[in-house]
């Protein structure tokens, strides 16, 4: 039996396949009735829930055969749609917490409707914060967009895991509505530049900072959507 789609395939153990399904949990904020629904759902097919570091709720534990019927009971969109797409776009309170600079959730949940699914050279994660404190672990995703007193600022290349970096910052004292713009022409100067399974990172080192933010400059200046 082929692997169900929107799953992935967990340990092995004795032989048993088990699979987890991640629903779409935009900025991780969801509904007392939604979170009801994951939890019926987790118990109906004898699955274990988890909160997942990108701000989501994942069902562990489900049989492949289970896995189409728990999606159609979820009625939700999966969390990720490809390995070569935007991931998730993260984003900390902003709004609800003290030390805010900018109310950054209005600019978060616009990239995470413009951005969600989108395809690209390879996952693309994104975070969206509201002080320099970069909760999310901003500063390990491929955009960052933080803020200050003065407007927003974007970091760009930053990555965990098997190959650390620390982002480039290159834009800053930006609106809602010109960081919009940025990001735009970031990921379409990586998406039509960068070879295929190149982390944006990785893309940045092989043609050199400068190189990066002026053809970035240019499709800014243009506003190319």
């Amino acid at each position: 039996m082929p692997n169900p789609i929107h799953a992935n395939l967990q340990k092995v153990r004795d032989g048993k396949r088990t699979f987890a399904i991640t629903p779409r949990i935009p900025g991780g904020f969801l509904t007392p009735d939604t979170m009801v629904k994951i939890a019926e759902v987790a118990r109906k097919y004898k699955g274990t829930l988890k909160i997942t570091s990108g701000q989501r709720v994942i069902i562990l534990g489900i049989k492949a055969e289970d896995v189409a019927p728990a999606w159609t009971d979820l009625g939700m969109d999966p969390g990720v749609l490809s390995s070569y797409s935007v991931k998730n776009i993260e984003m900390c309170p902003a709004s609800f917490c003290k030390r805010m600079k900018q109310n950054s959730l209005k600019v978060g949940m616009r990239l995470e409707k413009r951005y969600y699914g989108r395809p690209a050279p390879n996952r693309v994660k994104i975070a969206v914060v509201g002080c320099l404190n970069a909760c999310s672990s901003a500063h390990g995703k491929d955009i960052a967009v933080l803020a200050d007193a003065e407007g927003y600022i974007v970091r760009v290349g930053g990555s965990a895991g098997y190959h650390p970096r620390l982002p480039d910052e290159i834009a800053s004292g930006l609106t809602e509505e010109e960081v919009l713009r940025m990001v735009d022409a970031v990921f379409d100067y990586y998406s039509d530049t960068a070879e295929m399974g190149e982390k944006l990172g990785l893309f940045i080192d092989r043609i050199g900072l400068e190189t990066f933010k002026q053809n970035v400059k240019e499709y800014y200046g243009k506003g190319k959507e």
